[in-house]
């Protein structure tokens, strides 16, 4: 049989690792659709001021590809960045890379047995294999807060940082308390006039363990850096069953967390706003040896009550006081539920995946989802990880990836997941899912009718086995024409 051709969209961690796992396989016939005019995907993206890793570097990479030179335990943004173009160029993947193509429609079409993908500019391309890689965090989320239009100063979101904006001296708004926001505030609060941060809902905290990293010249032993990476691994595996349910762990977070708070935070009234309401772990904990300090300071001050309104110079919360500020940045996360969004994808008798998945994103191991052949998802509904790195996760699915594309190379044709394997796994980790702690409140995990779509409710450990090969007995194939010679579209520019 006739090698497939893959069409990869999305050059990010996730496109990446499975365009790298196919060719270190002999798989050759890859193209990659990138709309930014760069790759690195969320790394691309999130330059904003004190932007890092909260997974440690050397588990926040491939296995196969270590990097000795990460000069801190937790990387930042531009490091990350680099070991990416890194990759890029070490596999071969740049000259793949068509950049400025944004898909507007990718539609299976059964006669010919191939995807038909179309991008926003018109331009068409034909593969046998469709891979989206888009990830669950590349499409920021602003709330819609009235008034918003009104405000006369910059704003925007954190992960479209306008770095023309001069913050020294500045007054700042931060409005939320997630992930991002914890970065930025200690990193801005030196240089801001006054720093006013919302939050609606108060973080755990632990604290980012950055002592003890081991010298440069010990990294170069590639045995000491793969300890180093077994150790973080063992750690993040005792972690996840914390969040699934473990009361021993569970305790020892919590503790932990309570421990690093009253530590730091000396304000009782101060204390009390940062404790958080709701079990540790129910949304995403995180990693932080700073971040309490900075509220500490004389120019911040932490708002609890609910923004009202935004105003031409200020931001009015519910409680009637008004927050004059210069500038508002939007630490408030992505539009997580709407997995491929924008993308318009149609599998076979037309089904549109947006109908499909309109009570929620499922996927068979997250990745393949029925009526829709040879499509393989990668970062797919519930394969994030609660503890732990999502690159070990990427690995695995581009594994299971590679091993379709084994087989689709052996027979031909195309491959559809049964409906009753889907199920199955659903019906399975859903039931899983309702007893961990990602239940117990309202976060990015879980969709409005409370399913959790984005959580894998297990060690990664046991991803990682269930999807070491390829399963077609869980599949149905489907002879077609002669597969697609060669990737079919414009040459890049």
């Amino acid at each position: 049989m006739s090698e497939p051709s893959v069409l990869i969209v999305g050059a990010g961690f996730g496109g990446l690792a499975a365009a790298i796992e196919l060719v270190r396989h002999g798989h050759h016939d890859i193209a990659i659709l990138e709309k930014a005019e760069g790759l690195g995907g969320v790394w691309r993206d999130n330059t904003y001021p004190g932007a890092a890793c909260d997974a440690p570097s050397d588990l926040y990479s491939f296995s196969f590809a270590p990097n000795p030179n990460w000069p801190k335990r937790f990387a930042e943004q531009r490091e990350i960045l680099a070991y990416v173009h890194d990759m890029a160029d070490r596999f071969g993947l740049t000259e793949r890379i068509r950049f400025g193509r944004e898909v507007d429609t990718a539609e299976f079409d059964a006669d010919r047995g191939l995807w038909v993908v179309r991008t926003t500019d018109g331009e068409v391309f034909e593969a046998d294999v469709f891979v989206p890689a888009v990830g669950q965090l590349s499409r920021p989320q602003i709330p819609a807060l009235p008034g918003a239009e009104s405000f006369t100063g910059a704003a925007f979101h954190s992960a479209e940082w306008d770095h023309s904006v001069d913050l020294m001296g500045k007054r700042v708004a931060i409005v939320g308390t997630g992930a991002s926001a914890i970065q930025i505030v200690p990193t801005i609060q030196p240089r801001v006039g006054h720093l006013t941060v919302f939050q609606r809902s108060a973080p755990w905290i632990v604290p980012k363990i950055e002592r003890g990293y081991l010298p440069s010249r010990v990294r170069h032993s590639g045995a000491i850096q793969r300890g180093e990476r077994l150790v973080w691994w063992t750690f993040y595996e005792v972690v996840s069953t914390g969040l699934e349910g473990s009361g021993p762990v569970a305790d020892v977070l919590t503790k932990w967390s309570n421990w690093h708070r009253t530590r730091q935070v000396t304000d009782p009234v101060l204390r009390a706003k940062v404790t958080p309401d709701y079990a540790a772990g129910c949304k995403r904990g995180l990693l932080a040896s700073n971040y309490y300090p900075a509220l500490m300071q004389d120019n911040v001050d932490l708002v609890t009550s609910d923004i009202a309104r935004i105003e031409p110079d200020a931001v009015v919360t519910a409680d009637g006081n008004r927050h004059e500020v210069d500038v508002i940045v939007y630490c408030t996360g992505f539009r997580t539920h709407e997995f491929l969004a924008p993308m318009t994808i149609r599998g076979l008798g037309g089904k549109d995946l947006r109908e499909v998945w309109s009570e929620g994103a499922r996927a068979y191991l997250g990745i393949t989802v029925p009526n829709f052949p040879n499509m393989f998802v990668m970062y797919g509904p519930n394969t994030n990880v609660g503890s732990g790195s999502i690159i070990y996760m990427h690995e695995s699915q581009a594994r299971y990836v590679r091993g379709a594309v084994d087989h689709l190379a052996a027979v031909g044709g195309y491959l559809d997941v049964r409906d009753e394997a889907e199920e199955r796994f659903d019906t399975e980790i859903q039931k899983r899912l309702a007893h961990t702690v990602w239940t117990m409140c309202t976060s990015w995990y879980r969709e409005a009718n409370g399913r959790i779509t984005a959580n894998w409710p297990g060690r990664m450990r046991e991803y990682g086995r269930r999807t070491r090969r390829f399963d077609p007995e869980n599949y149905t194939h489907t002879p077609a024409s002669p597969l697609v010679q060669s990737f079919s579209g414009p040459e890049n520019d």
